[in-house]
């Protein structure tokens, strides 16, 4: 359930590309530096941006350094410099994969490769959970209200995507941005309507695999009925048409709360980047699993 919040390349300037992939690095170096080199293969675009986010609402600008590293030992490469907030977005990133990964070990899903990652995570997470401890216990009542809910075959939508909303909810907040209370109301809601965003994203994007793993999905539980007979791709085709317009009214629905949301936020840098990724980054990749955009396939980072 993680990726999906990247920027729109294409419209992005050559600094605001730059940027982004200085704020990508210093994620990335953050993990290295306290947690080693393997953890960084669960790097998510989501954590970087809120890495982002968070720093857009800090007084303090982000400072950079020029390093190499492993993917680029030859040419350095500009990245945000260590400090609070990208430690804090590497920590999110590694807690949400850690769950994602006991997500997939529930659903019998887990390859060896997951299941070695959650093996070296496991100690991570405890150490972050010690670190976290309110917040953890927050991301696991949710997460297991959503496990309950899916173990029902609930067909509500609406219902599903609740816990979620509120672990989202919960990772936006961010103290030391959190200035005042609007700030936090204002986060919480952006925060909501990212989770729903993010779940019935993934949602839709995985009928396929889902049907053909048998895998709970809300989605699919609109036609329960027909599941069972499903042949082959074309009849998943077939019921993601019949609800790709109530998808995307939802999805476009929550796009337009973060929007709302983010206008309310005292930005104070990264306005260009940000701006990219919530009103054009993920707008391109809703479309872009959808099937709505006419010219096609949106070019990835």
């Amino acid at each position: 359930m993680f990726g999906y919040i990247s920027p729109h390349k294409p419209e992005l300037k050559v600094k605001e590309l730059e940027l982004f992939n200085a704020f990508y690095c210093g994620v990335c170096q953050s993990i290295k530096r306290r947690y080693g080199n393997i953890p960084r293969l669960v790097l998510s675009y989501d954590s970087v941006f809120f890495a982002i986010l968070f720093h857009s609402l800090s007084e303090d600008k982000p400072v950079f350094d020029k390093r190499h590293c492993i993917v680029h030992p030859v040419k350095k490469k500009f990245m945000v410099t260590k400090n609070d907030i990208i430690d804090y977005a590497a920590d999110i990133n590694l807690i949400l994969t850690y769950f994602n990964l006991e997500d997939d070990k529930r659903d019998k899903e887990s390859s060896f490769a997951s299941n070695a990652g959650l093996l070296f995570l496991t100690p991570i997470y405890k150490k972050l959970k010690q670190k976290y401890s309110e917040k953890c216990d927050i991301i696991e009542k949710r997460l297991n209200e959503l496990i309950e809910i899916e173990k029902s075959g609930c067909d509500s939508v609406d219902k599903v995507m609740e816990p979620f909303a509120k672990i989202i909810e919960e990772v936006v907040i961010y103290k030391p941005v959190c200035s005042d209370e609007k700030t936090e109301k204002i986060l919480r809601w952006l925060g909501y309507n990212l989770g729903k965003w993010l779940y019935l994203i993934d949602a839709y994007d995985d009928m396929e695999h889902d049907a053909k793993k048998g895998l709970y999905n809300p989605l699919l539980m609109q036609f329960k009925d027909d599941i069972k007979t499903l042949k082959n791709n074309d009849s998943i085709t077939e019921l993601k048409n019949k609800l790709k317009e109530r998808v995307e009214f939802n999805l476009i629905y929550c796009l337009s709360q973060i929007g709302k949301a983010y206008e309310l936020l005292e930005i104070k840098n990264s306005k260009g980047l940000l701006e990219n990724i919530i009103y054009q980054g993920m707008l391109v990749k809703t479309e872009n699993i959808l099937g709505t955009r006419s010219c096609g396939q949106v070019e990835s980072i």
